[in-house]
C-alpha cells in the first residue's frame, strides 16, 4: 500500500502542470536513481519557482521540495529555443526517517519544436540529483 500511495501522489504532481520566460510547462524524465517531475511558475521573465518530486526506482521513499530558478538567456543573449538557468532547493524526504534537505542545481534546456523540448539538470540536495528528461510547453 505504501508504494501505490507513493506512485499515486508521484503521478498526480506529474500530470499537473506550469516554466521560465513567462511560458508555462511542465518537466517530467529519470534520474539515475529514480523519477522526477517539477512545474515551474514565472515570478518574471528571468525567475520562477517550482514544487518538485523525485522518487527511486522501487518507490520506496518520496522527495517533496520547492526550488527557485534564475534563468540567464536574456543575459548571455541565447536564442529562443536554449533556456539556462541556475537556482537553489529545500525539501523534506518522506521516509522511514524523514529529512529536511536543501540544495542547489544548474541545468538547461533545448526545444526542438514550439512545444517539446529535452532538460538537463545537475545539482544536490533534497529534490534536485540531476537527471534528463522531457519538457512540455503548456
Amino acid at each position: 500500500m505504501k508504494k501505490f500511495t507513493l506512485l499515486f501522489a508521484f503521478a498526480c504532481l506529474a500530470f499537473t502542470g506550469v516554466n521560465a520566460q513567462a511560458t508555462k510547462v511542465l518537466n517530467f524524465g529519470g534520474l539515475g536513481t529514480g523519477l522526477y517531475a517539477s512545474i515551474e511558475f514565472p515570478v518574471s521573465k528571468t525567475i520562477t519557482i517550482a514544487p518538485m518530486a523525485n522518487t527511486d526506482w522501487e518507490f520506496n521513499h518520496l522527495v517533496i521540495a520547492a526550488k527557485g530558478n534564475f534563468y540567464f538567456d536574456d543575459l548571455f543573449g541565447l536564442p529562443t529555443a536554449w533556456d539556462v538557468y541556475g537556482g537553489a532547493n529545500a525539501g523534506w524526504r518522506i521516509s522511514d526517517n524523514g529529512e529536511f534537505n536543501w540544495g542547489a542545481q544548474v541545468g538547461g534546456r533545448w526545444y526542438w519544436n514550439d512545444k517539446w523540448g529535452i532538460n538537463g539538470e545537475f545539482g544536490g540536495g533534497s529534490g534536485v540529483t540531476g537527471g534528463v528528461g522531457v519538457t512540455m510547453k503548456l
